[in-house]
């Protein structure tokens, strides 16, 4: 077998690699382990800055997202027992977050692949990469993919990272001393954009994913198991942490599904070796904090696709070769926003008084300031 790229992973990042390849006459083969039944209904992020909401619309599978997707023009931060919004509207003109499950983006994809006579192998068992520095190709049950260059889009437990020789990579990395409780229950929204919850009890966010469908995180112990919060427990922990302003009840309903998931930041730098480029998670994590993850991910493969367009029209590998500078840039902008969000929101374990009323400090100026607001805002929409 033979193509221009081969790109392994099926998420959004292969998947919109992928198409916008098509759209420049690109050929590519897209290697997925898992099954399309599963790509297509794992839960993850679904805030999405207007960049990547301009960039699914500009490829012709934006659709669904501005028929369905949930604009929301700001966000509340809840905290000493009064609600703050801040009205990105008026603080940034133009410019807002839309929610729109990344499972939702992952169907859109796949089906605007498939009309085209895209190729996407799900399933495939035993991905392997090879040749990086001069011929590269993949080979996968027992057959070989030849392509000039390989896209890494397979997340952070993938392949790809791992083909690249020991010492190539700087690892940077920081994992965070609690854990996010996920949930998604059958339940309306109990308001009409996020709201960040702050508490001596902990973080806790309420968000959505449908008219229908809400989705709340709770802050919990890094070692909590999903088995070690019933729902009973889940819905009094979040009526405490996000019933602390007057008129607000929080709605509840059948809980779907539940999830522990650990917070880290991470970048392996550079994002390339070879011909093998990383893109996504398999480059990079953020705490979900800022809702950064699938954002980053979607810029990454704008820089890529222009890059792999000026390589196969013209020859030249100028824009390939400063691929991983170009994107690291945003990536760690984008890392200490996540950062500076989740250590203004989250309760540590070591936090004394002192630390306490500095981020009390941090969050006024915030909620009190517009050029503290603007900061804030300008990071979240992108």
């Amino acid at each position: 077998m033979r193509t221009q790229v081969g790109i392994i992973g099926a998420g959004p990042a292969g998947l919109l690699l992928s198409h916008l390849l098509h759209l420049r006459g690109i050929s590519s083969v897209v290697l997925e382990r898992r099954s399309r039944a599963y790509v297509e209904q794992r839960v993850r992020a679904g805030v999405l800055e207007q960049g990547t909401v301009d960039t699914l619309v500009a490829a012709g599978v934006g659709a669904r997202l501005l028929r369905e997707g949930m604009p929301h023009g700001g966000v509340e931060i809840r905290y000493g027992g009064a609600a703050h919004r801040l009205d990105f509207a008026d603080l940034l003109p133009g410019r807002r977050v839309t929610v729109y499950g990344q499972q939702e983006i992952v169907k859109d994809l796949i089906a605007a692949r498939l009309a085209a006579g895209g190729d996407l192998r799900f399933e495939v068992e035993d991905v392997a990469v090879h040749g990086l520095e001069d011929r590269p190709y993949l080979t996968f049950g027992g057959r070989r993919l030849d392509c000039e260059v390989i896209a890494g889009c397979d997340g952070f437990h993938g392949v790809s990272r791992p083909s690249i020789p020991a010492g190539v990579l700087t690892v940077f990395e920081r994992d965070y001393p609690f854990a996010w409780l996920g949930v998604l229950a059958e339940v309306a929204p109990s308001a009409e954009e996020l709201v960040y919850g702050l508490s001596e009890r902990g973080f806790a966010l309420h968000s959505m994913r449908t008219p229908a469908l809400s989705r709340f995180y709770l802050q919990v112990a890094a070692g909590d198991r999903i088995e070690d919060w019933p729902d009973e427990r889940v819905w009094k922990e979040l009526r405490l942490r996000l019933e602390t302003v007057p008129g607000f009840t929080l709605r509840t309903g059948p809980v779907i599904e539940k999830i522990v998931t650990s917070l880290r930041s991470f970048v392996a730098e550079p994002m390339q070796y070879g011909r093998l480029y990383l893109a996504g998670d398999a480059a990079h994590i953020v705490p979900p904090t800022g809702a950064k993850g699938l954002n980053l991910a979607v810029a990454d493969v704008r820089v890529l696709t222009e890059a792999l367009a000026r390589f196969f029209g013209t020859g030249s590998a100028e824009l390939l070769d400063g691929y991983s500078a170009a994107c690291l840039e945003r990536v760690w902008r984008a890392q200490h926003f996540s950062w500076w969000m989740t250590t203004l929101t989250h309760e540590l374990d070591t936090d004394g008084a002192y630390e306490r009323r500095l981020r009390r400090a941090e969050l006024d100026y915030v909620t009190s300031s517009r050029a503290g607001a603007t900061v804030l805002a300008e990071n979240y929409v992108g």
